[in-house]
């Protein structure tokens, strides 16, 4: 109970500041900061409330969302991912892109330290195919294979496996193929739309934005340990979803495969419909959006072929011209067997135009910390991550950005495995971001 109320103070707190920023935030007839090419909402176009689908109308004000990884939404006043756009005809193309270099030194007996790239690079094409359709075509990469099949160290993080054994306490590296996807809008009346979205790699519906386009985790160099509890399937092979776009809300459902990436990083793995989920996205205001979503992933752990998994999202996303926060809970319920709760609160504090703040808190309950030859195996424990740090933004040109900084973490570890991890152990980390656009 105790990591329960840290974890619900924590997003009360945050929840504060965030009703704070939006009574002081601007006019809404006054252009956000990355907010020049946002469509009017009045303005309403098929594909629902995403700048992303929207290159043909005028953009006065930001609209209630945006969409982003995936078919997930954002707050509208997050803005459109930023790059560098060009027009062919009537056609957007968009490029976007970064490149970390990280040194982390985790802490305690089985913490490590290591050097490493983290880097993306996406490529999108959009464009009408009659007077009410039109497609949008994404590729996004990464040379994160380069690293080795274990990944980097970070405390506490568990999933996939790296020369077939399972990974505790690193986060392994993204596929070289992250997202080769396209999506159909169709205007089906005013201010709504139907869409189809998929391709072999792509993201189900199924929880919140990729930690990595969330802009409470812009300048966070590490996964959250929470990553397999809310948005491990952002890399999917083989996926479909289907829904319905308005205003205010989002229905969707996926069918997609459940296994999770094998540890052979460079190649496309076979598709395969195996699970599905629903999600539900709501967007009162250009400051909040919300998620709930459900999903039942069928044989997602290579290591435990014969066992199913439930999961369960709620998050919440509050954006405004200086702070970013998202909030949320997530539930694994491995089938059979016990299951397994996650809380996650992160935000990112805009000081100044080139001074970050950022923080993020986790806690969660996990059974994977040790293998099959210790008495621990299949234990769960509840442990906690605290992490703060900051980073200094220097924009090198109009397009192109460099972010220096660095962050450190406080655990909580649970009395029964501090002989393996140490009372208090803690964690750094050092970085500089290269990125094209935000």
């Amino acid at each position: 109970m105790k990591f329960v109320s840290t974890a619900a103070a924590m997003i009360a707190a945050l929840s504060g500041c965030a009703a704070k920023a939006q009574s002081n935030d601007m006019p809404m007839d006054h252009a956000m900061p990355g907010m020049n090419d946002m469509i009017n909402p009045d303005q309403h176009e098929p594909g629902g409330t995403n700048a992303h689908h929207a290159p043909y109308q005028a953009h006065t004000t930001p609209q209630l969302s945006v969409v982003s990884s995936g078919t997930s939404r954002l707050p509208g006043a997050e803005g459109e991912m930023t790059g560098l756009h060009s027009m062919a005809g009537s056609w957007m193309l968009m490029a976007h892109g970064y490149a970390w270099g990280v040194y982390s030194d985790q802490g305690g007996p089985r913490g490590d330290s290591k050097t490493f790239m983290q880097s993306m690079a996406m490529f999108d094409a959009e464009g009408p195919v009659s007077h009410q359709t039109k497609l949008q075509l994404r590729a996004m990469l990464s040379l994160e294979p380069l690293m080795s099949h274990r990944g980097y160290p970070n405390l506490f993080a568990t999933g996939e496996t790296a020369n077939g054994v399972a990974l505790v306490d690193r986060q392994h590296p993204h596929d070289f193929f992250m997202e080769l996807s396209g999506r159909f809008d169709f205007q089906i009346g005013a201010g709504s739309s139907f869409f189809v979205y998929g391709g072999p790699v792509a993201e189900p519906a199924l929880g919140p934005t990729a930690f990595m386009h969330r802009g409470s985790a812009r300048y966070n160099p590490e996964a959250p340990i929470s990553h397999h509890w809310f948005d491990s399937t952002h890399i999917t092979f083989g996926v479909v979803t289907a829904g319905v776009s308005t205003r205010h809300w989002q229905l969707e459902a996926s069918a997609f495969r459940g296994r999770e990436s094998d540890e052979h990083r460079w190649n496309i793995e076979t598709p395969k419909l195996d699970s599905w989920s629903v999600r539900a996205s709501w967007s009162p205001s250009p400051q909040w959006s919300a998620q709930i979503s459900y999903g039942h992933l069928n044989s997602p752990e290579a290591l435990h072929p014969d066992e199913n998994e439930g999961r369960f999202t709620a998050s919440v996303s509050f954006a405004s011209r200086a702070l970013n926060v998202t909030a949320g809970y997530a539930r694994k319920d491995p089938l059979p067997g016990p299951v397994f709760d996650a809380w996650l609160a992160e935000a990112n504090y805009q000081l100044t135009r080139r001074h970050n703040l950022f923080g993020r808190i986790e806690l969660v309950e996990n059974d994977e910390l040790f293998g099959e030859a210790s008495p621990l195996h299949g234990d769960m424990f509840r442990v906690g991550k605290f992490t703060g740090g900051y980073a200094y933004r220097l924009p090198l040109s109009d397009l192109v950005n460099l972010a220096i900084g660095g962050s450190g973490s406080l655990y909580a570890v649970p009395s029964s495995i501090e002989p393996f991890y140490g009372r208090s152990p803690k964690s750094f980390t050092l970085f500089a971001k290269l990125s094209l656009g935000g």
